[in-house]
């Protein structure tokens, strides 16, 4: 395989640890947990994982001695920059245990464990993917694990392989599985260890032991490398205004964290539009008024960022979207019959009273994305929902009537962008190169010290990496119950933009100056090498959660 400058000199580099990772561990144990809500349904769900304390790994005097073990891995979900380190890490630390132990990769995702689908990653295999993006070691795949029949279909090739332990990375939905797993095979005393990663571009994975999930930092880097540069275009030629969709369904984390880095004119945030109850129209109308302001100081262009899930979180489209997501669980064979010219029409008559207003309000073609196929946790897949297009196309017809009502007079043309795919398989940034590494490295310890049912967490990461604090966290803490398919289900809870957290406080506050000069900021593209302040800076948002 032909290899880039870039791609031969990253092989070579080592990811930084906790201290503690570097010699022997002996495990701390904090206290025991509960859910975050629905105490009583998650721990009837979840008897034998339900509960278990926090743990801390620090350094040990002497050295343990463990069997050799055979462990496998899944990469489950969409990707995310890290990944290869994760199983890197994983590897190490497992061989670490014991050089005798050994390592297997399920391909596809969780589907490869149903399937029997695997190899056997070998050193030679694992240091090709060192520090990459991707996860095209063993490939990814959205197979949820959630029947007995899948659970035992698995354990056939885990028994066959003797694998004691698995190690799963992916998100809330992937680690929920995981959970569900965890406690199948313990209740059953399969003698299989499940073990968590989280990762998510999305940034909602977190909690007080869960600072950030990984590729958060590095798909953001790439996302204000891009604009940054749109940006600059954008003050060169001075004539449009960039409509800049993000990723991001369910949570503005990588919006906001975008907006901090670059400055751009305008950032929606969806938790925001959603507490104040905007509708549509006031979201248009604040945009407009912007775009007329600085037009009116001659400057007829600027950004405008905004969060894929956005939609989701206008009041209106959120009942909507809900209401559409239930019928559209029971009644989709029904649906696909209708003729393709009679769909909108079927579902208006199908609605709520309520409900029909609002979808017949709608453009046709935003109508229409919103009947799509639904993504395999049965929610619409917002991220084929147009925003950027509707959103400049709706203020250009604004700015139109405030011409008309004489209260703008500046030129509108505008250009529309969705950064979703480019930065999800991006080289990891040194900070997600040596996060993921060091979660890996967890899981590998977590697996030594026996456990199950537990996520790995690494924190303190805005502290030099020998600073930071390795451990696990039991994942049945991070759980609620939430509709799914029309039925009520266990999940991880989705960590918002908190509205009273030190990074959205940051924007509020700056963000009327932003809207009405041109601050602009290029941050440039990810740096590898170099001096510190410049190669292994953490996201503003984690050094403004951490009053850093």
């Amino acid at each position: 395989m032909v290899k880039s400058a870039l791609q031969v000199a990253r092989a070579a580099y080592k990811p930084k640890m906790p201290k503690a990772l570097y010699g022997s561990v002996k495990i701390e144990e904090g206290a025991a947990t509960q859910s975050v809500a629905d105490q009583e349904e998650v721990k009837k769900l979840f008897p034998n994982t339900y509960g278990m304390p926090t743990l801390k790994f620090v350094e040990a005097s002497e050295k343990a001695n463990y069997p050799a073990i055979n462990v496998g891995v899944i990469l489950s979900g969409g990707q995310a920059p890290g990944g290869h380190n994760v199983i890197a890490g994983l590897f190490d630390g497992i061989k670490n245990l014991n050089s005798g132990s050994r390592l297997y990769g399920f391909l596809m995702g969780p589907g490869g464990l149903v399937d029997h689908d695997y190899k056997e990653l070998t050193g030679e295999i694992i240091d090709e993917y060192r520090n990459t993006g991707g996860f095209d070691i063993i490939g990814s795949g959205r197979t949820k694990l959630e029947s007995k029949e899948q659970f035992d279909k698995g354990l056939e090739i885990l028994k066959k392989l003797d694998i004691k332990a698995l190690v799963i990375i992916g998100g809330d939905d992937s680690n929920t599985n995981a959970c569900v797993l965890a406690e199948y095979y313990k209740a059953i005393n399969a003698g299989v260890q499940v073990i968590g990663c989280p990762k998510t571009i999305d940034g909602d994975l977190k909690n007080e032991m869960i600072e950030t999930s990984f590729g958060f930092d590095t798909a953001c880097k790439v996302y204000a490398e891009v604009i940054g540069n749109i940006q600059r275009d954008c003050n060169s030629a001075r004539k449009y205004w960039h409509f800049i969709k993000l990723m991001g369904r369910s949570a503005s984390h990588i919006a906001l964290e975008c907006a901090l880095q670059v400055q751009p004119n305008i950032c929606i945030i969806s938790e925001e539009v959603e507490a104040k109850k905007l509708s549509l129209d006031d979201i248009v109308t604040d945009i407009a008024k912007a775009v007329a302001r600085r037009a009116a100081d001659g400057n007829n262009f600027g950004t405008v960022l905004i969060p894929e899930g956005l939609i989701e979180f206008i009041p209106a489209m959120k009942v909507l979207i809900s209401e559409l997501n239930d019928f559209l669980a029971h009644h989709q064979d029904e649906f696909n019959a209708v003729p393709k010219d009679e769909q909108l029409a079927y579902i208006r008559k199908n609605l709520s009273a309520d409900n029909s207003k609002v979808f017949a309000s709608l453009p046709d073609g935003v109508a229409r994305q919103l009947t799509l196929d639904r993504d395999p946790h049965g929610n619409v897949q917002v991220s084929l929902i147009e925003t950027e297009k509707l959103l400049a196309e709706m203020v250009g017809n604004k700015l139109a009537e405030m011409k008309a009502e004489g209260k703008y007079s500046g030129k509108f043309a505008s250009q529309v962008h969705f950064f979703g795919y480019e930065g999800r398989c991006a080289a990891p940034s040194n900070y997600d190169a040596d996060y993921c590494y060091s979660l890996g490295y967890t899981a590998a310890a977590l697996i030594g010290a026996g456990k199950t049912g537990y996520m790995s967490s690494v924190r303190n990461t805005t502290a030099p990496a020998s600073e930071w604090i390795a451990g696990g966290v039991p994942v049945t803490m991070m759980m609620n119950m939430e509709r799914r398919h029309g039925e009520m289900k266990p999940v991880i809870r989705k960590a918002l933009v908190e509205l009273d957290g030190a990074p959205f406080k940051y924007l509020v506050a700056n963000r009327e100056a932003w809207a009405v000069g041109t601050e602009f900021v290029y941050p440039g593209p990810i740096q590898y090498f170099g001096p510190t302040e410049v190669c292994d800076q953490p996201t503003i948002t984690l050094k403004l959660e951490q009053g850093k």
